[in-house]
């Protein structure tokens, strides 16, 4: 039977349908409000606004629950494998073992870079930031897979995405190689996912670094939390571009651009610079609590609320836990985890965090997994946008099976001028 809510505008009343996912909070749908009222909505940041009707990723943030196509993000813990949870998400089911061995040799055959694209690491600045080169190098792809643009099957869109999600590693390790002005490392075809990527990420032409396993299952897990995360700012962008008709390659290029953004993807290095200041300028955990909570004070705790999240964000959860048994099996102490520990601990456990709700996020023990895994600071972002991508794909692939999407084009609320005559040069008055 349908729903529908009642608005009230004036002496006018119009009845617009409720809309019910299978999870999640209802939606009033106002597709028709300007038709029927003369009237738009107003909602700056789009928090009360669903854009979509999507099948990908849940969130409720007021219990803390995250699942990839409706399976709890917990369970991908004791076995992590990256490739598996990027085929369940972009193909909607999991793998079949023949599916999921196709799919790894197509990320192993896909993995080498055509000459012409890697010769352009030639002509970028050696300390160029390598989410710029990232967001280039992606864009450029779809001027060497050109049969690619148009994806109008599973076998093409599959095809697209094993480039994608192959190739990203070979760029972001090359950008990182070209900054410390080391030699390419060419991919391992022996090796797995993340085990390549560090491979050319840290090995030496006479030395090849070597992977625990404790290490490979580290960086699965971040790249899995990672995933997906319903319509964030990055994903939104993807899905803008993409409901221009925007080939693939083009819009996750965008979503890169959008990762770039502070606000978005660089929070785990900013919880990182707030440890290492804390660290060396001898403050304690209970001092950064106390300034945090005062107004007047520049100091700002990073790591702690989110936008979606009223409860902690099962993802940090996981990162903790990750992190307690990579420094277990390293054997290796890092002040900046007790310090992390510790802050955390204050914060659960202090009113002031307790009623505003305000719990470590994802950011928050992130950045110090991959410091123990020796990825450097200026690449955290990066390696978000190599675990963002099966996502950003699977929303790209979700809107244009979509009947019902439409290019986004938002209306505004026009707050200038009303009308303004044009004042010839010699008339205008100097300010």
């Amino acid at each position: 039977m349908a729903e529908y809510a009642t608005l009230k505008i004036g002496d006018r009343e119009v009845q617009l349908p409720i809309i019910r996912g299978t999870c999640g909070d209802p939606a009033i749908d106002i597709t028709r409000l300007r038709e029927l009222t003369g009237y738009i909505a107003y909602d700056p940041g789009l928090a009360n606004t669903a854009v979509c009707k999507s099948a990908i990723t849940f969130v409720d943030g007021e219990k803390g629950i995250l699942r990839y196509r409706g399976i709890p993000i917990e369970q991908f813990v004791h076995k992590p494998n990256f490739v598996e949870v990027a085929w369940l998400l972009i193909f909607g089911r999991l793998p079949t073992r023949q599916e999921l061995t196709r799919f790894s040799e197509q990320l192993t055959e896909n993995e080498l870079l055509h000459e012409g694209l890697r010769l352009q690491y030639q002509h970028m600045p050696v300390d160029a930031p390598p989410m710029a080169i990232l967001s280039a190098m992606l864009n450029n792809l779809a001027c060497f897979h050109q049969q690619l643009l148009w994806v109008g099957d599973e076998e093409s869109l599959e095809a697209a995405a094993a480039r994608l999600i192959s190739k990203v590693r070979t760029i972001a390790a090359f950008s990182y190689r070209r900054s410390q002005g080391l030699p390419f490392i060419y991919p391992d075809p022996h090796l797995r996912y993340c085990a390549n990527f560090l491979h050319m990420m840290f090995s030496l032409p006479y030395k090849q670094y070597v992977i625990t396993p404790e290490i490979e299952d580290a960086l699965n897990l971040v790249f899995i939390l990672h995933a997906d995360h319903e319509q964030n700012c990055s994903t939104m962008t993807v899905r803008t571009v993409g409901s221009a008709r925007a080939n693939v390659f083009a819009s996750c290029a965008a979503g890169v651009c959008a990762l770039w953004g502070p606000l978005h993807g660089g929070a785990n290095v900013e919880v990182i610079e707030m440890l290492e200041q804390i660290h060396k300028g001898g403050m304690t955990p209970e001092e950064c609590i106390r300034l945090a909570k005062d107004k007047s004070n520049p100091f700002r705790l990073y790591g702690f609320g989110h936008r979606i999240y009223k409860n902690y964000d099962p993802r940090a959860r996981i990162l903790k836990d990750t992190c307690e048994r990579v420094f277990a099996t390293l054997k290796h102490h890092d002040p900046l985890l007790d310090i992390a520990r510790k802050l955390e601990e204050l914060a659960l456990s202090d009113p002031y965090f307790i009623e505003r709700r305000l719990y470590p996020n994802v950011d928050f023990y992130s950045g110090i997994l991959l410091r123990a895994i020796g990825i450097p600071k200026n690449m955290f972002t990066v390696c978000f946008a190599i675990g963002r991508l099966p996502g950003w794909i699977a929303q790209w692939r979700e809107q244009h099976e979509d009947p019902n999407s439409r290019i986004v084009r938002p209306r505004q609320v026009y707050v200038g001028p009303v009308e303004m005559p044009y004042v010839p040069m010699d008339e205008r008055r100097t300010s």
